[in-house]
């Protein structure tokens, strides 16, 4: 039982750190007109890709982001402000 335990907690563990787990924007302005959206400050990578999202307010944000199911686990669907 304890072996079982310490491998859900360390698959979480992973997850975390690799950035798979995501938490639900709490601190976030909430864009006028779509409850799923929000401001976020991202980094972009050589590609123009963001990577890197921090949730934040409407005048720090350089993007609208909303969470998306994807066959990978939940991740994020930003666009350039």
């Amino acid at each position: 039982m304890k072996s079982r335990l310490a491998a859900v907690a360390a698959t979480f563990t992973l997850l975390v750190s690799a950035g798979a787990v995501a938490a639900a924007p709490a601190s976030a302005d909430p864009v006028p007109g779509s409850p799923n959206k929000f401001y976020a400050s991202c980094a972009v990578d050589l590609l123009g890709v963001p990577v890197g999202c921090l949730e934040t307010d409407e005048v720090h944000a350089t993007h609208i982001c909303q969470y998306v199911m994807t066959g990978f686990g939940l991740g994020l669907d930003c666009i350039q402000r």
